[in-house]
């Protein structure tokens, strides 16, 4: 596989920031390979000279405004929620730097991805009258428990991160996914792997969220005959030990290893996998493609394929988010950066309320640095493609 030409010259990885810690996997990272569509078809990759710049004109004018950003901050998978909230602490800075008259805030609240724990943080945020819009949930489970209670309270409601495609089917009014769906992904990269990467039989593998039960079934219905049902694996957040799973799967022999969920299981996953001779490429989506994955699962990460909805981080976004934050950007980082960037410019616009807000992002029609920003009434994305991402 070679970097798309536009991909090698213009943008740096989403996950691009090597492990720091001395020792395995230190010279690894992630790296953007080829944008792809639905029947996993190389796409070239667009150019940023248009993206809304957080900093608008500088002439804006509004009394303080805050904004709330809800996910996981600490657990372990925070690397995900963290990586959004930098993203949004960015733009926001560029803003209010650019704007003296117009300061705008963010409040963060850690649900540490758990939905149960989201249920007691979202009335929190919908009460807090000060708050005009939130920047999440982060994932797709704490985004089905809360999102109508969300949307009841017509708090706009805009994810960086949550990918699970039955989420717009709830007839929530306030809900915007910044990126596409599983729905979306799963077929996409079913089609790379069986065309592009030439694999013949690949095992899927699960978690048992929502996410990762949502992701499996349309990664598997992707690949029709190419996914093995009999090397299907399910595991469970949290797990640690993998040796079930791993015996099965290195009894069937297969090309590729799916596995649908997030990095805290996935690192070790490959570890046994490795440590126990199975050589089948590991693949597995944006729930796993943090710096995170590859620091945790050392050199057996290595040539590991990983797809995302989510867009590289360009070069001068990457240098900036450095600057502010010490570390490059993650999985989701340009993500949290556009979106808020909407949001600033619904109150540089004098949009302030929520309400306002809310027709404010409804009407939205406007290139980001990941991609053109524009929904559906359901809250999809009206187009998005997905990447893919290689450890090297």
């Amino acid at each position: 596989m070679v970097i798309g030409a536009a991909a090698a010259i213009v943008l740096a990885g989403c996950s691009s920031k090597s492990d720091d810690d001395k020792g395995s996997g230190s010279n690894l990272n992630i790296k953007p390979v080829v944008q792809i569509d639905t029947s996993g078809k190389e796409v070239p990759a667009g150019t940023t000279s248009t993206a809304a710049d957080p900093a608008g004109d500088g002439k804006a004018t509004c009394k303080p405004q805050t904004i709330a950003m809800a996910g996981p901050l600490t657990g372990p998978n925070s690397a995900l929620g963290i990586n959004i909230i930098m993203g949004v602490e960015l733009a926001l800075k560029q803003h209010n730097t650019a704007n003296p008259n117009c300061q705008v805030t963010v409040k963060r609240f850690d649900t540490e991805g758990n939905p149960q724990k989201a249920t007691q943080v979202i009335p929190t945020i919908i009460n807090d009258q000060s708050i005009s819009a939130l920047i999440g949930p982060t994932f797709s489970g704490e985004t089905k428990a809360t999102g109508q209670i969300l949307s009841d309270a017509g708090l706009p409601t805009l994810t960086a991160s949550a990918t699970n495609a039955t989420l717009t089917t709830n007839g929530w009014k306030t809900f915007f996914r910044g990126l596409a769906n599983d729905d979306l992904q799963g077929p996409a990269v079913a089609k790379y792997l069986t065309g592009a990467a030439g694999f013949k039989k690949i095992c899927v593998a699960q978690d048992n969220t929502e996410y990762g039960t949502g992701l499996a079934r349309a990664v598997t219905e992707g690949l029709g005959a190419a996914a093995d049902p009999a090397c299907s694996v399910q595991v469970k957040e949290g797990d640690k030990d993998f040796a079930a799973a791993v015996s099965k799967l290195k009894g069937a022999a297969p090309d590729a290893i799916f596995y649908a969920g997030y990095y805290a299981e996935a690192a070790p996953f490959v570890n046994q996998l490795r440590s126990s001779g199975v050589t089948a490429t590991f693949v597995s989506a944006d729930g796993t493609n943090d710096p995170q994955f590859v620091r945790q699962g050392g050199d057996a990460t290595k040539d590991a394929l990983l797809s995302c909805p989510c867009g590289p981080a360009p070069e001068k976004f990457t240098a900036d988010y450095e600057a502010l934050n010490g570390q490059a950007p993650g999985v989701y980082s340009v993500e949290g950066y556009d979106l808020t960037t909407i949001v600033l410019k619904a109150i540089d616009s004098g949009k302030t309320s929520r309400a306002d807000i809310l027709d404010f992002v409804r009407s939205y029609d406007g290139a980001g640095l990941a991609r053109q920003y524009k929904w559906s009434e359901s809250g999809e994305l009206t187009s998005a493609l997905i990447w893919m991402y290689k450890v090297q």
